[in-house]
């Protein structure tokens, strides 16, 4: 396993974070933290250009950062827009078909493309500003695995399991539970993860990519545990869930630096 990803703490300390962590609603894809380490990424990998035009339109909301417009979108979640934050696949596939997967354009993959649209238009800074609220959320969301999951358990949000001697669902353990467990702040968290080479699929800056992968995660062997969490879950995920928050910020970097190359 890459060094990256190996850390221990003390065993009273995960046993504490984590059944806090657990405690987060499970309706927000990687809790709080999670989105903030995403945007910290994502913003030490701006080009100056970017940079200058994401400073620009936050300044419309002074004392805004990147960091702290990431969960903007759940802040402002409504029956019109809930759909935008996941997709959902057939427990045979993970192959993204629009019309089967994202009806009518309401699943995060539509989401990520048309509001990097808005962002990179001539609409108001106004608009432009809501784009990119919503675009560094989206971005996030598609990479948390059961953001595009199935149906048929709600991204493993009715996957109910027993973890720290307290009931939950598989969505909240991943929302919050394994980053809490951590036991760092975002800031540092994002500073650990930002170190070393980025994955090569960091490249790939396809919303409909990120999706399968995050499918392809949720259908590996092992990833619903037995419904009593055992350490021996949070040693083999807490590296894969690191991996999608650190390439979330590398792709988030690059659609905002594409998007916003001819501002």
């Amino acid at each position: 396993m890459n060094n990256l990803f190996n850390i221990r703490t003390p065993a009273h300390t995960l046993v504490i974070a984590f059944t806090v962590g657990l405690m987060a609603s499970a309706a927000h894809a990687w809790g709080t933290e999670g989105h903030q380490v995403v945007a910290l990424i994502a913003q030490a990998q701006l080009t100056p250009k970017t940079r200058a035009e994401v400073q620009r339109l936050l300044a419309l909301e002074p004392g805004e950062t990147l960091s702290s417009i990431s969960t903007w979108a759940d802040e402002h979640r409504n029956p019109a827009s809930a759909a935008w934050h996941y997709v959902n696949f057939p427990r045979d596939t993970c192959q993204y078909v629009p019309d089967r997967d994202c009806p009518d354009g309401k699943c995060v993959v539509d989401a990520i493309q048309k509001q990097l649209a808005v962002l990179a238009s001539n609409t108001t800074d106004e608009q432009r500003l809501i784009a990119l609220k919503y675009l560094v959320h989206f971005v996030g969301d598609v990479h948390q695995p059961l953001h595009a999951g199935y149906l048929d358990d709600k991204g493993g949000n009715t996957y109910q399991l027993q973890a720290f001697m307290r009931g939950t669902n598989l969505h909240a353990v991943w929302d919050t539970g394994l980053i809490k467990n951590l036991n760092q702040s975002s800031d540092e968290l994002a500073a650990r993860l930002s170190k070393g080479t980025s994955a090569s699929l960091a490249s790939n800056l396809s919303p409909a990519g990120a999706a399968e992968e995050s499918c392809r995660i949720v259908a590996s062997d092992g990833y619903y545990p037995d419904r009593k969490l055992g350490q021996d879950y949070v040693d083999k995920f807490t590296p894969v869930a690191e991996q999608r928050l650190r390439v979330a910020g590398d792709r988030l970097a690059g659609l905002l630096n594409r998007g916003l190359a001819s501002k």
